[in-house]
């Protein structure tokens, strides 16, 4: 399977909470919610497709607790995402829970980019990484995340935890896609293109 990350972020960098203020208020953060002023249809029709590419969920204990209380309480039938958010196989990294209460759950301990490396070379389309920062930097880390697909919005949130922290382990990407929504989202999608490249601009030619 392809393993795919998909953020939501702001233009400084945050990924914390961005789905209403109740949502993550962990290290005092009180501005939650900033996402939401900006989704429009073109964004749902876009995330609502990535979801069908889905054979399995892979989330952090954080993200994964979240889902699980709020997902099973969605009844619209005419929502694109709450038949297969229930129903997909879930994967939670955890060395605290023992098992999960989001059915069908499996629960990944210990060495967990091991245990993703396993899903990985099982057959399926995309096994899918929604939102989980830091499960997703210790994953980036180790050139198991495949694709990266930013959801950019149009807002400085000012705190909260960021999806790339100083310190982070560098990785190489090739954009190889960008679009907008009428709602002022930029949706980049990015290819894992191994090693970062450093280098020292000595003029014209170094940029052809």
């Amino acid at each position: 399977m392809k393993l795919t990350l998909t953020e939501f972020v702001s233009l400084d960098g945050v990924c914390q909470g961005p789905g209403s203020p109740e949502e993550d208020r962990s290290g005092g953060f009180t501005r939650g919610g900033w996402f939401v002023p900006h989704m429009d249809e073109a964004f749902i029709d876009q995330a609502a497709q990535w979801l069908r590419l889905a054979d399995g969920l892979l989330l952090g204990r954080r993200t994964y607790e979240a889902f699980a209380r709020d997902w099973p309480e969605i009844t619209a039938e005419d929502d694109p995402f709450t038949g297969l958010m229930n129903s997909l196989p879930k994967y939670v990294a955890t060395q605290t829970l023992s098992e999960g209460s989001w059915d069908p759950t499996t629960v990944l301990s210990g060495d967990v980019p091991a245990r993703v490396a396993e899903l990985k070379a099982t057959p399926g389309k995309e096994l899918q990484i929604h939102g989980s920062a830091r499960l997703a930097g210790s994953l980036l880390a180790a050139g198991l995340i495949d694709e990266l697909r930013l959801v950019v919005a149009p807002v400085v949130v000012g705190q909260g935890r960021h999806l790339f922290v100083d310190g982070g382990a560098p990785a190489g990407l090739q954009l190889v896609s960008a679009t907008t929504t009428p709602g002022g989202l930029a949706i980049l999608t990015y290819e894992n293109s191994g090693d970062a490249a450093f280098s020292t601009y000595t003029g014209v030619a170094d940029v052809a």
